[in-house]
């Protein structure tokens, strides 16, 4: 046994060890989809406000909010909540174990478990208030003002919580920065019906009527923004079920010549074995993310004593695409050193081919992910009931506001990691599988370790199904351009999507 062998064989392990760590600790930390869908909440509510000036807007605003928006949305607080506080408490009982290793991530997840609920609470006495029931409401705050008042990761939301409560309390009580303390702690519907509240009992008119007029105005661009999120996704999933349908009609009239058969495609002739996939994956995915990369910014760290938690947006944004670029290039290098024997490659490898129709080809694979994925990751939630963790740029992107932030989101996760994962994830690893197996077999294994990678249990799922239409397009077009163009129309309208949602609440 060589020492390159041993040392790959040491890796793995260690590779795997720290997987199953971070797999092992996202079970714990709440889906990013229970935060989505209070945002969307949150947007449904301050588009309420918008008046039906016509019957045409009316029914408009039936059909995106409903019956009655306020009442729908206590019942999803309260089910985001009942969530939230199960896997934090779980998060505490492993936290407070002796797995001291393990249980790290989650005592760092904590302080941000904690402000969530309190954030939950805090939004949830306002709905109650709303509707009339004024002991909940009261009951929802308490729990928040009786949480520690020295938490930075809470403050000031105890003293938000006070102030609320004495606004709808008999007789009502204004504290001293009663308006200073909503506007720093509530948005959008939420602060709006606090200020209103305050301004009444103030009998402040003027203030009153600016802030109507400001409502409203948040109103239409909530709707518009409401109309986008809601709209774009269902009329791509339309194409996608009638393309679909199509291609499947076409797989039952001409089987093995339709678009949907592989049965007359060719795998890749790969000239090396397998101990080189196993070398790139390992030096050049996992080693480099999992113990190297780690490794050096930890040590960064603890020299400069600069945590990245403190960075601003802007510096964060900037941060994880200087990181996601160094991972990148690194386990391109390790590729090109680990395949450079076997130059020149057989004809076929990593084919950027720009006059073939693989715009058809990536355009047409989105619109098919958009359906199958959409239903994948419904009975995916059901599964996980609101844990297994998610990609943590998500939630940096949904509350950004900086131009140049969301434009290093927008880098990283439209350009760089197509660009990266389709070439490793795809052009390499899916190809040099077809030397062994078959190309679905290489296409499902493939598409496994891909969404693995990730390293969100609630996530391997949908990504399995995301990473075989990406197979699939690939070994199709037999172009990474395609498979490129799929990842990165599936990411950016991600990131679009989060992008209206965030902004919609002011």
């Amino acid at each position: 046994m060589t020492i390159k062998r041993v040392i790959l064989i040491i890796l793995t392990f260690l590779a795997i060890a720290l997987m199953g760590q971070d797999l092992f600790s996202s079970l714990n930390r709440p889906q990013f989809q229970n935060q989505l869908e209070l945002y969307q909440t949150n947007l449904l509510l301050q588009a309420n406000e918008l008046p039906a000036a016509d019957a045409n807007l009316a029914a408009a605003r039936k059909a995106l909010l409903g019956q009655d928006p306020i009442k729908g949305a206590i019942e999803q607080y309260q089910e985001v909540r009942q969530t939230t506080q199960k896997n934090l408490n779980r998060a505490r009982q492993l936290a407070a174990s002796d797995l001291a290793a393990e249980t790290k991530p989650l005592r760092a997840s904590l302080p941000q478990g904690e402000r969530s609920l309190a954030v939950i609470d805090l939004n949830l006495g306002m709905l109650q208030a709303q509707q009339g029931e004024l002991e909940a409401a009261q009951a929802s705050w308490a729990r928040v003002s009786a949480q520690s008042q020295s938490d930075s990761t809470i403050a000031p939301l105890p003293d938000t919580a006070q102030v609320l409560s004495g606004l709808w309390s008999q007789p009502p009580q204004i504290l001293p920065k009663a308006e200073q303390q909503i506007t720093r702690s509530l948005n959008g519907w939420f602060r709006y019906r606090a200020l209103s509240q305050l301004y009444r009992l103030q009998q402040r008119p003027d203030a009153l009527v600016n802030l109507q007029h400001n409502e409203q105005q948040m109103a239409e661009a909530a709707f518009a923004n409401l109309a986008l999120v809601g709209g774009l996704p269902v009329f791509g999933s339309t194409i996608g079920t009638i393309l679909l349908l199509v291609l499947m009609a076409q797989w039952l009239l001409r089987k093995n010549q339709a678009l949907l058969s592989l049965g007359g495609v060719a795998g890749w002739q790969t000239p090396w074995e397998g101990e080189i996939v196993w070398q790139v994956l390992i030096f050049g995915f996992f080693f480099l993310g999992q113990i190297a990369f780690p490794l050096v910014l930890g040590s960064a760290q603890a020299l400069t004593g600069i945590a990245i938690a403190g960075f601003g947006e802007r510096a964060k944004a900037l941060y994880i695409l200087i990181n996601y670029l160094s991972l990148a290039a690194g386990g391109l290098l390790v590729l090109y050193w680990s395949i450079k024997p076997y130059f020149p490659l057989p004809e076929g490898w990593f084919q950027l081919n720009w006059k073939a129709n693989w715009l058809l080809w990536g355009v047409g694979g989105y619109f098919v992910a958009l359906p199958l994925v959409i239903l994948v990751s419904l009975v995916n939630q059901q599964i996980w009931q609101g844990g297994g963790g998610s990609n943590p740029i998500l939630p940096i992107a949904l509350e950004g506001k900086d131009p140049v932030a969301l434009g290093c989101f927008f880098f990283t996760a439209a350009i760089a990691a197509p660009i990266f994962e389709e070439t490793l994830f795809r052009g390499f690893l899916l190809s040099s599988l077809t030397r062994s197996m078959s190309l679905w077999a290489a296409i499902a294994l493939s598409s496994v370790i891909f969404a693995i990678a990730h390293l969100s249990l609630s996530e391997v799922l949908p990504l399995t199904v995301l990473g075989m239409i990406l197979g699939f397009v690939y070994v199709r077009s037999r172009n990474l351009l395609a498979s490129i163009l799929l990842h990165s129309l599936w990411n950016t309208g991600t990131l679009v999507s989060l992008v209206l949602l965030g902004n919609g609440l002011k």
